[in-house]
C-alpha cells in the first residue's frame, strides 16, 4: 500500500466524515482527498515525480498532514523534518535525503532563507501559509488537475534517525514496512468502534505514523498544534478520543496534573506509550489513574513501532491484579516479527540469556541512505541488529536492559542503566532521571547519576543513594548524583545522555 491508500481506505468508509481536525476546523476525507491530489499535481508541474524526495518542515498542522498524502500520489519520497531540530541539522538531513522540494510554514521561514542556498538540489520551495519572496504561495502552487499516479511498492519514506550515537542516517522505509507496522497496529491493540486519535506529539514520530492504521478504519484524528496537556485533557473529554500516544516524560507530567482527577476518560480503549524507557513505578499509578488502557510500543526508526508490543490486557494477571513483573518488559515480539538474542559472534542465545536484540521481518528498513557500509553493520549475520542489549523471559516477553553504547563497565561489572534509573525512578519525588558512565582512575568507569525532582520536592542525595542501594547493591549504585532542576531532551521527550555525558565532561 501506498501511504495515501490509508486515506483513500477511510474515505471509502465515508468521504464527508471528519477526517483530520484542529480547532476550530475539520477536513474530510474528501478534502484531504482533494487537497492531497492538488499537491500531487503541484509536484507535477514542478517537475517532481516517482522516487524525487519531498520534505515537509512543519509543526502539527492538517494542510501539511495532507501534503504527505499528496507526496505519495505524486510517487514522490516523503522526508519529514523535525521543525525542533537545530538549522544546521536539517540543512544536512535535507542534503543527506538529496530533496528537491521543501514545504513549509512562515513561521521556519528565516530558517529556511538561512540554508536555501547551502542546497543545490533544493529547487521548489513552497510557503504553506505566508508568501516569501524565494517561495511559491502554497494555494497557487497547488495543481488544479488532481492528479494521482499508479500504485507502487517502493520507497515511501526516509526518516533521519536521532542523531544520539552520532552523525544522523536516513532509514529507508516502503510502502511493504508500513503496511505490516499498520497491520500489526490493527492486529495487537483494542479497535471497537470508529477510533478517534489524539495527536499531540509530533506528527513528524510516531504520532504521525500511527494515524495510518487509524485512517484505514475511517477515523479521526485530532491535531494538537502545541503540547498542552490541560488541553490534551480537555480533548479526551469533549472529543470522546479512543486512542492517543504519549512519551513517558509526558506521562509523568499527566499524571501529575491537577486536571487529571476531574477529567472523564471513559472513552479510551488505548494509550500508547513508547519512545522512552518507562518507569515501572509510575506506569503502575498510570494502570490505576488513567486506567487499564495503558499500551505499550517498541520498535525503533529502522523497524518501526512494532518490534513488540504489549497490548493492556497484557498488563494484567489472569485474576485481574497487576501483573508487577510484566511492566519492566517491552511486551512479546508482534506476530510478524521474529525477535532473537545474539551474542557477539552472532551466535542466538537461549531465553534468559542476555546479548544484543536481532530481529526479522518486513517490519525492518531496506537500509540507510546512501550508506551501504552501515546497511551492512545492521544486518550482519542475516538479521537488523537493533543495537539494544535485551533478553527473553517467562511467557517470551522481552526485556531490554540498555542500548549497547550506555552499558557502563564499572570495576569489571557490567551496570545497565536503565536498572539504575529504574530503581532511581521508585523514589518518591523523583520526576526524571538519566544515568551515564564516566571515566575514573580507580573504576574504569563509574556511574553518575542526574535527577529531576517534582515541583517542589526537595531531593537529599544521601538518602537517595541508600535508597537505590538497598534495591540494586553497591556496584551499580550511583558513585555521584546530581539534582538538575531540567533535563536535555529529544523532542519526544527522550532523556539526551549524550547532552548530560558532555556537559559533565566539559
Amino acid at each position: 500500500m501506498r501511504l495515501t491508500d490509508y486515506l483513500d481506505k477511510g474515505a471509502s468508509l465515508g468521504p464527508s466524515s471528519p477526517c483530520l481536525t484542529m480547532g476550530d476546523r475539520t477536513l474530510t476525507y474528501a478534502d484531504v482527498q482533494d487537497l492531497s491530489r492538488r499537491v500531487a499535481a503541484g509536484l507535477a508541474r514542478s517537475g517532481i515525480g516517482a522516487g524525487d524526495k519531498v520534505a515537509v518542515l512543519s509543526g502539527n498542522d492538517p494542510a501539511a498532514f495532507s501534503c504527505v498524502f499528496g507526496i505519495s500520489r505524486a510517487g514522490a519520497v516523503w522526508c519529514p523534518i523535525n521543525p525542533r531540530n537545530e538549522a544546521a541539522e536539517n540543512r544536512d538531513l535535507l542534503d543527506l535525503f538529496d530533496c528537491r522540494c521543501l514545504i513549509f510554514q512562515k513561521a521556519f521561514a528565516p530558517l529556511v532563507d538561512r540554508i536555501r542556498q547551502q542546497l543545490p538540489l533544493l529547487t521548489t520551495l513552497v510557503c504553506l501559509d505566508g508568501d516569501e519572496e524565494y517561495a511559491h504561495p502554497f494555494d497557487d502552487w497547488l495543481g488544479t488537475e488532481r492528479l494521482d499516479v499508479a500504485p507502487v511498492d517502493d520507497l515511501a519514506l526516509i526518516v533521519g534517525t536521532g542523531g544520539t550515537t552520532g552523525k544522523p542516517k536516513g532509514v529507508m522505509l516502503t510502502g511493504r514496512n508500513i503496511e505490516t507496522m499498520s497491520a500489526l497496529t490493527l492486529m495487537s491493540y483494542p479497535f471497537d468502534g470508529r477510533p478517534v486519535y489524539l495527536a499531540l506529539a509530533p506528527l513528524t514520530h510516531a504520532a504521525g505514523v500511527l494515524c495510518f492504521p487509524i485512517l484505514t478504519l475511517g477515523g479521526q484524528v485530532v491535531i494538537m498544534p502545541a503540547p498542552d496537556l490541560g488541553q490534551f485533557l480537555a480533548h479526551i473529554d469533549r472529543d470522546r478520543v479512543t486512542h492517543t500516544f504519549l512519551p513517558p516524560t509526558l506521562i509523568y507530567m499527566l499524571l501529575d496534573h491537577a486536571d487529571l482527577e476531574t477529567t472523564d476518560l471513559s472513552s479510551l480503549q488505548c494509550f500508547w506509550y513508547g519512545a522512552a524507557p518507562i518507569s515501572p513505578t509510575r506506569l503502575e499509578e498510570a494502570l490505576t489513574r488513567i486506567g487499564p488502557v495503558m499500551a505499550q510500543l517498541f520498535g525503533q526508526s529502522e523497524a518501526p513501532m512494532m518490534i513488540a508490543t504489549m497490548a493492556p490486557k497484557d498488563h494484567f494477571r489472569a485474576d485481574g491484579s497487576v501483573a508487577t513483573a510484566r511492566l519492566s518488559s517491552a511486551g512479546r515480539p508482534s506476530p510478524l516479527v521474529t525477535v532473537a538474542i545474539m551474542d557477539g559472534q552472532g551466535t542466538l542465545l537461549p531465553s534468559g540469556e542476555r546479548g544484543e536484540v536481532v530481529v526479522r521481518s518486513s517490519l525492518v528498513m531496506t537500509g540507510y541512505y546512501k550508506n551501504p557500509v552501515a546497511t551492512q553493520e545492521a544486518s550482519a549475520h542475516g538479521w537488523h541488529h537493533t543495537g539494544d542489549i535485551g533478553y527473553l523471559g517467562e511467557d517470551n516477553f522481552l526485556y531490554i536492559v540498555d542500548r549497547a553504547k550506555d552499558m557502563i563497565i564499572t570495576g569489571g561489572f557490567n551496570v545497565y542503566s536503565v536498572e539504575v534509573e529504574q530503581a532511581l525512578m521508585a523514589y518518591p519525588g523523583i520526576q526524571d532521571c538519566g544515568v551515564i558512565g564516566l571515566p575514573d582512575e580507580k573504576w574504569g568507569e563509574r556511574v553518575v547519576a542526574v535527577v529531576q525532582s517534582r515541583a517542589g520536592t526537595p531531593i537529599e542525595a544521601d538518602a537517595l543513594t541508600a535508597f537505590v542501594k538497598a534495591r540494586i547493591g553497591s556496584v551499580k549504585t550511583p558513585k555521584d548524583i546530581l539534582v538538575w532542576p531540567d533535563l536535555p531532551r529529544s523532542t519526544l521527550g527522550k532523556v539526551l545522555k549524550n547532552e548530560i555525558r558532555q556537559q559533565l565532561l566539559d
